[in-house]
This record gives structure tokens, C-alpha cells and sequence, in this order.
């Protein structure tokens, strides 16, 4: 089993800037992919941004330039820096980790303001 606790979600004001994170424990695999999902109300879950534990990226379009996804592997954290944030961002980020099968966060919620 592995378990996933994320942190620092919040309010922000359109143009802001807020920063998420991850922490893995449990049963981790040093070969693993991790990264953020999110869900707005009404909408299906979409894919934010993937890192593998070779430091391969994937970014959805809509954040790419925007968002950057980054991994400290000795402390088992995934991060998601989130530059000029819209109101279209706003949504229930979930933390996602992949090795074998997928395990989910609790999720974690941003609103952007306008």
C-alpha cells in the first residue's frame, strides 16, 4: 500500500502563485511515476502534469509555461509550482502515483479568484 499526503492549497488572486506537495509513504518502488491530477465541479478528472523517476515530464497544454512539476526522490516528494494561476485552474488537485498500479491523494483544493 502506499499512501500519499499533499499540501498547500488555498485562495489566490488571479496572476498568483501557490505551490503544491506530495509526500509518498508505504510500499514506494524506485521505479515510479508521480504527479497531479485535477477535478473542477462538473467536469471529468484531468492530468495536470507526470514525473517519472527518471525525470520525465508531461504537462497538460493548458499549463505548460505556467506549471512546473519537480521531485526530490530521498524525500519521496512530488512538487507543482503554479505560476500565473486563472480561474480556470481552479479545481481539486489530486496527487498521483503510479508503480505497479495507481494510488490517489485526498486531493487538495485551489480556487483562483478573478
Amino acid at each position: 500500500q502506499v499512501q500519499l499526503v499533499e499540501s498547500g492549497g488555498g485562495l489566490v488572486q488571479a496572476g498568483g502563485s501557490l505551490r503544491l506537495s506530495c509526500t509518498a509513504s508505504g510500499k514506494i518502488f524506485s521505479i515510479n511515476t508521480m504527479g497531479w491530477y485535477r477535478q473542477a465541479p462538473g467536469k471529468q478528472r484531468e492530468l495536470v502534469a507526470t514525473t517519472t523517476n527518471r525525470n520525465t515530464t508531461t504537462y497538460a497544454d493548458s499549463v505548460k509555461g505556467r506549471f512546473t512539476i519537480s521531485r526530490d526522490n530521498t524525500k519521496k516528494t512530488v512538487y507543482l509550482q503554479m505560476n500565473s494561476l486563472k480561474p480556470e485552474d481552479t479545481a481539486v488537485y489530486y496527487c498521483y502515483y503510479y508503480s505497479m498500479m495507481p494510488y490517489w491523494g485526498q486531493g487538495t483544493q485551489v480556487t483562483v479568484s478573478s
